[in-house]
């Protein structure tokens, strides 16, 4: 049922190959949202210090993974469906061994760098979220554990990258499926010193993580040099190319800046959000945050997908059918993300209530104003995400950035932080500043991807992916 191959992508259903191959990714993404909670969920039982650490580590995390991982994972996965398309395999496994390579080369830069840093990051941070010296310390130890995971981490999902591109995105949920549950059935006997293991805490916690990175790389490369559906590293495409390096960062750079613009952004728009709402409001928007996080997985595994089904076909030249595709996967994200959001417009009580049922009444009618005003904005991140899937895939991944550089530096917190605290709006014109920049990015791109393609874009991106 799940089976999808080179030939289906490029000649058969589009709605059938956008579907199959997003589904497997839609689950990952789910399991990865749920990987993000494991450790809070058992450090919660800990103590509030040690929540309150992770939970001050995550932009940091958030951070270091798009400058070190969302490289080599985009530009492998376009160069290897832009080359499986055009039936170069040879050429594809040379772009997956590639990104490997350089996922591995940043992983080992970015891990050392996290590990010497942590500490004055940690700093950096609570200027912006106040924490304290016990919990500053624990989110030191945090972030120093991890770095040591992160090359396995990012050698994972280069290899997963490799498959996606190929067609295969049931691969990449086992390595998640693996990951997680690795980090699951650790983190209480580490966190909490179960049988022979001490009693680590939050070193405990960022063990189990390492350990689900390791669990995760390991089975990835099983899969990867055992073989599936025809694809399989060999030594003799295990090989650096000067010009498979400079496409693969041409490539996945701009994805890799898009990532920090969002990251930065979203730590200078929490201390917006307190200046503006206090600690009430600042609570609604994390808790919005959360919600969003979890709403948005469907259009996010429909991107990935999307990028593959994209690439592909430019690469067996067709370019219209790549249209096709974009225009299809903008319709099935904005109509999907159209129903979510209108069951958390209808119920935003039972939601908010869901993930913090010990809101003061404050807090509580702010979070059901965030999730109502986030709601209307929802089926636009839809259409926002599938465009970038349509510029990724014909390697124009420079527009995803310039794009994300408007609606968060132009848009979002610059309206944030003039109506909401200069002008004295109050938290509630930071929540309209937010869904008003998902609207304008997604009208935006829409405008620009049509003048684009009428001015021949993807016959251009066909004729280079054949080349």
């Amino acid at each position: 049922m799940l089976d999808l191959s080179s030939e289906e992508i490029t000649q058969g259903s589009l709605t059938r190959a956008l579907v199959v191959l997003a589904t497997p990714l839609l689950v990952q993404n789910l399991v990865q949202v749920v990987q993000q909670v494991v450790d809070l969920f058992f450090l919660g039982r800990l103590s509030s210090a040690a929540v309150a650490a992770v939970g001050l580590s995550l932009p940091v995390l958030a951070l270091c993974f798009a400058l070190v991982i969302t490289l080599p994972f985009v530009g492998t996965q376009i160069l290897v469906s832009q080359r499986v398309g055009g039936e170069d395999v040879s050429g594809a496994r040379r772009a997956a061994a590639t990104g490997l390579g350089v996922a591995v080369a940043l992983g080992v830069v970015g891990g050392l760098v996290l590990w010497v840093g942590a500490r004055p990051l940690v700093d950096l941070l609570t200027r912006v979220q106040p924490g304290g010296a016990n919990v500053t310390a624990l989110a030191t130890v945090y972030l120093s554990v991890l770095a040591v995971g992160l090359p396995a981490a990012a050698a994972s999902d280069a290899i997963e990258a490799a498959f996606v591109g190929w067609g295969d995105s049931r691969a990449p949920l086992y390595v998640s499926v693996a990951t997680v549950a690795t980090n699951l059935v650790l983190d209480p006997v580490l966190i909490f010193g179960l049988g022979p293991a001490p009693a680590l805490g939050v070193e405990g916690a960022a063990l189990a993580t390492v350990a689900g990175y390791v669990a995760g790389f390991l089975l990835a490369a099983g899969l990867a040099l055992a073989g599936r559906d025809g694809w399989v590293y060999t030594r003799a495409t295990a090989r650096f190319e000067a010009d498979d390096l400079r496409e693969l960062f041409d490539v996945g750079a701009p994805i890799a800046g898009q990532g920090a613009v969002r990251q930065v952004v979203r730590v200078l728009i929490v201390t917006v959000a307190f200046a503006a709402g206090g600690t009430a409001g600042l609570a609604a928007y994390s808790i919005g945050g959360r919600v969003a996080s979890v709403a948005f997985v469907p259009a996010l595994g429909l991107q990935q997908a999307a990028q593959s089904v994209v690439g592909q076909n430019l690469g067996a030249a067709k370019p219209d059918r790549a249209e096709r595709a974009t225009y299809l996967g903008v319709g099935l994200a904005a109509g999907g993300l159209a129903v979510i959001g209108a069951v958390q417009w209808l119920f935003p009580v039972p939601v908010a209530t869901l993930f913090a049922p010990a809101f003061t009444d404050r807090a509580l009618s702010l979070s059901v104003s965030y999730l109502e005003i986030l709601a209307y904005g929802y089926p636009a991140i839809g259409v926002a995400y599938l465009f970038e899937a349509g510029f990724n895939g014909a390697r124009r991944t420079r527009t995803s950035l310039v794009a994300t550089l408007a609606q968060f530096w132009v848009v979002r917190l610059p309206l944030a932080a003039g109506a909401g605290v200069v002008l004295g709006a109050g938290v509630v014109a930071v929540f309209w500043a937010v869904t008003i920049s998902n609207l304008v990015v997604a009208v935006g791109l829409w405008f620009y991807y049509r003048r684009e393609v009428g001015d021949g874009m993807l016959q251009r991106a066909s004729e280079r992916a054949s080349t």
